[in-house]
């Protein structure tokens, strides 16, 4: 296999807050391979997000990246970037799809001037010219009266145009990587299906990869080739997608594949996972899923599982790969509160 376009080993971002250290992202390493769409899946809380601003270096202080973090886009070393260079790569090499379109577009300028400064200062375009590729990328993402939109400001779009919007500013200057944070979060179902459809149209007439990060499962099976769970600040199980559908190991990916309501589910109420993620400033000793699983038992209050090889390209941190027959004794999670831990 080719090496992959970006690469994250042991990627440590820590906040240091009044209450103690909140260790967000606590040892995450993962690939992404050109033209690959790779989804990011895992509860609120679980650091899906600060991975995704640590790869870009956008977290702030109280945040920080810890030393021996390695972050490498197409054999470069972003930690080890200047300002200058990083600003560089940032917008042209890699791109980021913000979640909140309302929030991230600026209010005082229209939307195609903000589409528009992204190859002013990255492609070193006209004005006029700039301008001319903004309308284009609009048309491209299936805007209507494109020219007459563009000349709009984001309060005079719907939501699902200034998504829209948001993957033109992504993908105007044809980036070798895309981060998609929550793409289609408070959008309706329709929008949705019209945005995921969008960039994996897109996908294959340019040949991005996406890092997809979501807490819908049910957007990873749309798009994604292979799926990464996170939990706790850390990667929990890594599968192709179809694999992880259909034997998933870990039993918080159990509880989420559980938890997605299905065609013809004659169930009252879904299945949910007890208890919540625990506070970053208090993770549980061994397992730090063990509070709320169905399986745990002495060894994952001791003991911090590894990622235990499954099968090719199927990785999971749970003590049941190693002790399987312990499936057959499940019983009711012990959901305990953070000062018990």
């Amino acid at each position: 296999m080719t090496a992959p376009l970006l690469s994250i080993k042991d990627l440590r971002t820590y906040f240091y807050t009044p209450a103690g250290v909140a260790r967000a992202v606590d040892g995450v390493s993962l690939d992404v391979h050109s033209g690959e769409t790779v989804g990011v899946v895992g509860e609120s809380g679980c650091g899906k997000s600060v991975t995704a601003l640590s790869v870009l270096r956008l977290v702030q202080p109280p945040g920080r990246i810890e030393r021996g973090s390695r972050i490498e886009l197409e054999g470069r070393d972003i930690m080890a970037m200047g300002d200058a260079e990083l600003r560089a790569v940032r917008g042209d090499r890699i791109a980021m799809i913000f979640q909140e379109p309302m929030t991230a577009l600026n209010p005082v300028f229209t939307v195609g001037e903000q589409i528009a400064e992204v190859p002013r200062v990255h492609g070193g375009m006209s004005r006029r010219a700039a301008w001319e590729r903004a309308v284009e990328m609009l048309a491209l993402m299936g805007i209507p009266s494109p020219a007459e939109r563009a000349s709009q400001y984001p309060h005079q779009l719907s939501g699902g145009m200034r998504q829209r919007v948001m993957i033109a500013m992504a993908l105007v200057m044809d980036p070798a990587l895309v981060i998609a944070d929550e793409p289609t979060t408070a959008l309706d179902v329709t929008i949705q299906a019209q945005i995921l459809e969008l960039l994996a149209e897109l996908q294959r007439k340019l040949g991005t990869s996406i890092l997809m990060i979501t807490h819908d499962l049910g957007v990873i099976a749309e798009t994604a080739q292979r799926v990464i769970v996170m939990y706790g600040g850390e990667v929990v199980e890594e599968s192709p997608v179809r694999e992880l559908f259909a034997a998933a190991h870990h039993p918080y990916t159990e509880g989420l594949l559980q938890a997605m309501p299905r065609v013809g589910q004659r169930r009252e109420r879904l299945a949910v996972i007890p208890g919540t993620v625990p506070p970053p400033t208090a993770w549980p000793s061994g397992c730090r899923f063990r509070d709320r699983c169905p399986y745990a038992w002495d060894r994952c209050a001791a003991e911090h599982p590894p990622l235990y090889h499954i099968a090719e390209g199927h990785v999971s941190r749970c003590h049941l790969a190693d002790e399987p027959e312990r499936r057959a004794e499940k019983h009711e999670p012990l959901v305990v509160r953070a000062g018990e831990r």
